[in-house]
């Protein structure tokens, strides 16, 4: 049978908690309104025309469970 095991090794690896590692520094924010309050806020992604951008307060009140 063959090896489909590219690279070799074991592939569980060190992965860190919840099998995903981040290693990517600093984000860098970007300033924003929020849609709901008005207040501007900083989003670590580069808001979008027609998308509506969420402050922490108003973010944690529309998320659902």
């Amino acid at each position: 049978m063959k090896n489909f095991n590219r690279g070799g090794g074991d592939r569980g690896g060190d992965r860190g908690s919840g099998g995903f590692r981040r290693d990517f520094g600093p984000r860098e924010m970007h300033k924003a309104t929020c849609a709901d309050c008005g207040q501007e806020c900083e989003v670590p992604f580069k808001p979008q025309e027609g998308k509506p951008v969420y402050c922490r307060d108003c973010y944690s009140k529309r998320k659902k469970f």
